[in-house]
């Protein structure tokens, strides 16, 4: 499907090369297969939805936000469209990413070993 629509494949390249810090030191923990073997790809569109981090073949999704999406009403339906579509959504505060980044990969990894693949 790639192709079909530019506009938010234009977006999330121009996400990729802006990531916040705390996008940053997570992706060069997750990247190149590093959690037992699971590929992650970064600012993958998804329903219309640009997701910070996805594990295709486990169906998570890793958002990393920042003060702005404190009690968003806009992230608890994007979530839940997402959840309809069969994905997980974890999401982190990039205090606790930059501060805490092993208790972050721990939750990462402990849902990766939960979660069931795509059907």
């Amino acid at each position: 499907m790639r192709g079909h629509n530019e506009k938010p494949i234009r977006l999330a390249r121009r996400l990729r090369a802006d990531q916040t810090d705390a996008e940053t030191v997570l992706w060069n923990r997750i990247r190149n297969r590093q959690i037992d073997g699971h590929k992650f790809v970064r600012q993958e569109p998804i329903i219309g939805y640009i997701c910070d981090f996805v594990c295709r073949e486990k169906r998570i999704v890793i958002e990393v936000d920042g003060g702005q999406h404190n009690e968003s009403a806009a992230d608890a339906i994007r979530d839940e469209r997402l959840r309809e579509k069969g994905y997980k959504v974890l999401r982190f505060w990039n205090n606790d990413v930059l501060g805490n980044i092993e208790g972050v990969l721990t939750v990462i990894q402990t849902e990766l070993a939960e979660v069931g693949g795509a059907p």
